[in-house]
């Protein structure tokens, strides 16, 4: 695994966050409002970044696989962190569709380093 998959996926966990502070700006208000807010641009701002990077260097990513792996990551993160966090429901379809989706991503990761 080069470092831009590494980096792709930490921005992936970033998106996560970001997500995350969204969340917890709807439950906040004055000065918590303030701060998940300013935390969500510092998120936000840091996953874009590495995604970007992630596509540029001497073992660029390639655009589509990029950014569906990157969003990928952040909405399993999102949905692990919701779990956790939030208290969302764990229910046997959204675990099945959850495992479908890290499949996926992994497909992605495989099928897009095979011809290097």
């Amino acid at each position: 695994m080069n470092i831009n998959w590494i980096i792709l996926i930490i921005g992936g966990i970033l998106e996560s966050l970001f997500a995350l502070s969204l969340g917890k700006m709807q439950q906040s208000t004055g000065r918590e409002l303030l701060w998940w807010f300013i935390a969500f641009l510092m998120f936000v701002a840091s996953s874009m970044f590495l995604l970007y990077k992630s596509m540029g260097g001497p073992y660029p990513i390639p655009t589509g696989t990029a950014y569906a792996v990157w969003a990928g990551v952040g909405a399993v993160g999102t949905v692990i962190l919701g779990i956790i966090v939030f208290k969302e429901p764990v229910t046997f379809w959204r675990m099945f569709f959850l495992s479908t989706l890290i499949i996926s991503i992994i497909g992605l990761q495989i099928t897009s380093t095979a011809g290097k």
